[in-house]
């Protein structure tokens, strides 16, 4: 089995729907999981938009939620969750908090990857960790990933 990402919000290159945005109630979209293999002790979800602040001229990625230590006999997270599985992490987005951000795109339409990773360990408490210190902590223990693409553009 390959790992495998999805969302019944939206399809893999679809449209994001404006609920899980800032022009709407900005709650996560549900996302499941399979194929995680057995060897799998926790699981990262990273959601980035690698467009802003314009696709047209990219700058930066922005980090729109970070998750480590998810349980990897986990299947997923329900739209808009608010008690994350008992011993999964969180790191700080580009908001500087911690918990999701819906995109909210300046200009143009933007790219926003939902990237799983299954590790061989669990991670220790990196203290609400930036993007880079916990891909930094991942090195050298990553099995597998997948990602989710959705596209948002403000009208």
């Amino acid at each position: 089995m390959r790992l495998i990402i999805t969302s019944t919000a939206f399809s893999h290159q679809g449209a994001i729907p404006a609920q899980y945005t800032c022009d709407g109630s900005d709650i996560s979209p549900p996302l499941a999981w399979s194929g995680i293999p057995d060897s799998a002790k926790s699981l990262v979800l990273i959601i980035d938009d690698p467009d802003a602040p314009d696709p047209a001229a990219p700058q930066r990625t922005w980090v729109h939620w970070l998750l480590y230590n998810l349980p990897a006999a986990s299947t997923g997270l329900a739209e808009g969750i608010m008690t994350l599985p008992t011993g999964t992490l969180e790191g700080i987005n580009d908001r500087q908090r911690t918990g999701y951000s819906g995109p909210c795109p300046p200009i143009g339409r933007h790219r926003y990857f939902h990237k799983l990773y299954a590790l061989d360990a669990v991670l220790p408490n990196l203290d609400r960790p930036s993007k880079a210190v916990l891909e930094k902590a991942m090195q050298g223990h990553i099995l597998t990933q997948t990602e989710l693409v959705g596209l948002y553009q403000r009208h």
